[in-house]
């Protein structure tokens, strides 16, 4: 597994170029693609020379965001989806083979059953097209408990029950994004991750958890840079992803204002920092 940057996930906006800079001066091994602007690339210098900025910069490609709008009605999602094989076989060009993408935890419309049944029909054809260009898609369970207060049906939101669904869906390319704050709110242990395959662990998120609140009161856009408070236990978290054989990216995604306020080099610098000190102490 690599250290890898998502510019947006720290309140970075740049281009692919400057992106390219900021995750090799702030010492990370691999940059996210951002596909929109890779295809516009591709198309006019082609794909080439998009797998020759990350070669030159000495950085891996981490994964790339689901083009599809999974959420729409019937006739957007059908028209969208029709778009999606172009991206993903840039994807296969550029070798990039990791699509995530997040469930809510909850519905106010659909109960459990049907929610499931509706969840497999919308990711079953995106998941059969990226498998035609080698892709993998990844689901990301979301876990607090504040998320799911006040709402009428309780979705998925932990990590077993986020597999069932990769696994419902059946064309064998569906698993986790697997986000170390979802993984502790939603109760998650260390032996849900090690009796995880390792082909199923898609794309991972890493952060803390503010200091002294509740499990069940912990707020989901209010985080922590990694090993910021000890409060998750990230040391066992990567371990666990080192012993199941992992070998995808890492990426911090601490939602915290005071990153998102520094300027953008100060930012990627004290993540990479952050996340390079807990690295270390893992021994991954």
């Amino acid at each position: 597994m690599f250290r890898n940057l998502s510019p947006g996930a720290i309140g970075i906006s740049a281009n692919l170029v400057e992106s390219l800079e900021l995750a090799k001066s702030a010492g990370f091994e691999g940059l996210d693609l951002p596909m929109g602007e890779a295809m516009q690339l591709a198309e006019e210098k082609g794909a080439d020379y998009v797998k020759e900025l990350y070669a030159n910069a000495g950085l891996r490609m981490g994964g790339w965001g689901l083009p599809v709008d999974w959420r729409a009605d019937e006739p957007r999602f059908q028209e969208q989806l029709k778009s999606l094989p172009k991206y993903a076989e840039l994807a296969q060009k550029l070798g990039c083979f990791r699509v995530p993408t997040w469930v809510l935890p909850f519905s106010d419309h659909l109960p459990f059953k049907e929610n499931f049944e509706w969840h497999v029909s919308r990711f079953r054809p995106i998941a059969e097209i990226l498998k035609d260009y080698g892709c993998w898609l990844g689901l990301e369970f979301i876990g607090p408990a504040t998320l799911r207060r006040g709402r009428k049906y309780e979705f998925i939101y932990t990590l077993p029950g986020m597999l069932e669904l990769a696994d419902a869906i059946g064309t064998g390319n569906v698993g986790l994004l697997l986000d170390s704050w979802h993984w502790y709110t939603s109760g998650g242990t260390i032996e849900q991750i090690t009796s995880t395959p390792a082909e199923k662990v898609v794309y991972v998120h890493i952060n803390d958890a503010p200091a002294g609140v509740p499990v069940d009161e912990q707020i989901d856009n209010v985080r922590c840079l990694p090993g910021e408070t000890g409060v998750i236990d990230l040391k066992g978290f990567l371990q666990a992803l080192k012993q199941i054989g992992y070998d995808g990216p890492v990426t911090p995604e601490p939602f915290s204002k005071r990153v998102n306020e520094m300027p953008a080099m100060e930012a990627a610098k004290t993540t990479g920092e952050a996340l390079l000190k807990v690295w270390r102490e893992a021994g991954v």
